[in-house]
């Protein structure tokens, strides 16, 4: 896997956060710091193909009216609670 140099400004004390995790899991801050992006980078992006498909379903018409969607929700809490008594 190919990588690239960053450079970024973070507050003092997360810098020293940082330190104080790379010490105690034996890992860079570099390293640490990469696995936050990546982390951050793939949620970050996952809200977004979230968003764009709901858009693109209203788009289509693949929607349920409300009040349909929630008698559905509203059946299932009740066959849940049934189940549970």
């Amino acid at each position: 896997m190919s990588s690239m140099t960053m450079t970024i400004r973070v507050p003092t004390d997360v810098s020293d956060k940082l330190a104080r995790l790379a010490k105690g899991t034996r890992r860079s801050r570099s390293f640490l710091a990469a696995e936050a992006v990546a982390a951050y980078v793939d949620r970050e992006l996952s809200i977004i193909d979230g968003i764009e498909q709901g858009i693109a379903d209203v788009a289509a018409r693949r929607v349920v009216p409300h009040d349909i969607a929630m008698d559905r929700v509203d059946a299932v809490i009740a066959k849940a609670r049934a189940d549970r008594a």
